[in-house]
């Protein structure tokens, strides 16, 4: 069985009501963590997941939103730890420059506590692995592959697709429909794909909110890549704007329109089972 967990289903912009994007993946006793927006240590908090128990952070790009609190998850695992614990962060090129300059950030807050504490002798350790093509990432329990998606002009961007046993999930991330991203969801059981409404956002009377509908992807268009991809389950997340619940049956009937598996969409920590007769919390 594979658990989804939309930890942050929020924008860029802050909210009351949603952290920032990130997914947590679970297979069997591998823990996979997607993107870290902020406020992630604390949704991960509460379905009981400390940084300690994150096997590996996957950063499906650079943008501010999907990173804001990596820093976090390496301080929170270093300070918890009671032996050295690499953290291992996988990414798209650039990826190894951002954790270096947050690594710098910490310095002095790395002192004070290595100055503090007697049993704490050794630094935030990371092992930080750059990719856009291929496998990243294995455990005993699953396989994690990477592949170019288009959220240019961030670029390179990349999605996720975790591989276990006869099921598999792809988180795609921030992009547009592209050849890449549907060569890494075909096949796959769910896709968690980031959404916008771009019927709203054209409409915006800030140049700043329309510039975002040309890189990334509607819901009718993200149905559409699982429609391809021959997909059970579409996961949607990220909202722009954001979901209300009087919204959500216009978000899942425009999905409906273009994709006739099952929609799953909601607040975070909103849960989704594949594999499994549960399926669904």
């Amino acid at each position: 069985m594979i658990e989804i967990v939309l930890l942050g289903t929020g924008s860029p912009l802050p909210d009351p009501h949603r952290a920032g994007p990130a997914t947590l993946v679970q297979v069997g006793g591998t823990r996979l963590l997607v993107d870290t927006g902020r406020g992630v240590l604390m949704r991960a908090a509460a379905v009981g997941v400390t940084a300690g128990m994150i096997d590996a952070v996957l950063i499906t790009h650079l943008h501010s939103d999907h990173i804001t609190d990596l820093n976090d998850v390496i301080t929170s695992r270093w300070v918890t730890s009671f032996a050295p614990s690499p953290l291992v962060i996988i990414g798209p090129p650039g990826v190894r420059e951002v954790v270096d300059g947050i690594v710098a950030m910490l310095r002095q807050d790395v002192c004070y506590r290595l100055d503090h504490h007697a049993d704490l002798s050794w630094e935030p350790p990371v092992e930080v692995r750059e990719f856009i093509e291929g496998v990243c990432f294995t455990t005993a329990d699953a396989t994690v592959t990477a592949a170019a998606t288009d959220h240019r002009p961030v670029r390179p961007s990349v999605g996720f697709r975790i591989d276990a046993g006869e099921h598999a999930v792809v988180v795609a991330g921030d992009t547009v429909p592209c050849s890449g991203l549907d060569a890494l969801c075909a096949g796959a059981d769910a896709i968690v794909h980031t959404v916008l409404r771009k019927d709203l956002l054209v409409e915006a009377p800030i140049q700043r909110l329309r510039d975002v509908v040309d890189y990334h992807s509607s819901v009718e268009e993200a149905a559409q890549t699982a429609s391809r991809a021959g997909a059970s389950t579409l996961v949607l997340t990220h909202y722009v704007p954001a979901l209300t619940s009087a919204d959500e049956p216009e978000w899942r009937a425009r999905a409906t329109a273009h994709f006739d598996g099952r929609i799953e969409l909601g607040d975070d920590l909103h849960t989704v089972r594949i594999g499994s007769p549960g399926r669904r919390t």
